[in-house]
């Protein structure tokens, strides 16, 4: 089997392409190559990284101890909205428990799970840098600052019926 066709139901076009855009590749540039397959995919599916790590040179050892240090990255199937919670200081003072109570309760999930729908991945951070705008969450890469758990809760039950729409029309 080539090393470009689809391995494990996996289709490994995205990250040739990714891989030719690149080369060559160096070991300092482990994190930009995975942060541009995260993008492609999602997450880093185990043999789309393998695959890389054949097609470059890059010892696997190096690219998953690499991809497993850094927070950023993830090994498993993310929701198609990433949700971060921040429970820094600030935030916990200014009431961020309560707005990641409402979020767990309205979504179904606690930190580190992914609802089975598939559309909200939640996680919590140790701090968002924000903390001016205490208590923040983000939200597919937008902050959303001085959050309240009723405020939270009308922005996920928005997001909800939005996507319920976008689904009804797509079938």
């Amino acid at each position: 089997m080539s090393i470009t066709q689809t391995v494990e139901s996996v289709d490994l076009a995205p990250a040739m392409r990714i891989v030719e855009e690149m080369s060559p590749l160096s070991h300092g540039e482990i994190i930009p190559l995975l942060q541009r397959l995260q993008e492609a995919y999602g997450y880093l599916p185990r043999d789309v990284v393998l695959a890389v790590c054949e097609e470059t040179g890059l010892p696997a050892s190096r690219v998953f101890g690499v991809a497993t240090f850094y927070s950023q990255f993830c090994m498993e199937p993310r929701g198609k909205h990433l949700v971060r919670c921040c429970r820094g200081t600030a935030c916990h003072v200014r009431g961020g428990n309560r707005v990641l109570d409402t979020i767990e309760k309205t979504l179904g999930i606690t930190d580190g799970e992914t609802t089975k729908d598939m559309l909200f991945s939640l996680e919590t951070v140790a701090c968002l840098g924000a903390c001016a705008l205490a208590p923040v969450m983000v939200l597919d890469r937008i902050y959303y600052g001085k959050m309240t758990a009723r405020r939270s809760e009308l922005l996920f039950k928005e997001i909800m019926l939005e996507e319920s729409c976008i689904r009804v029309f797509v079938l």
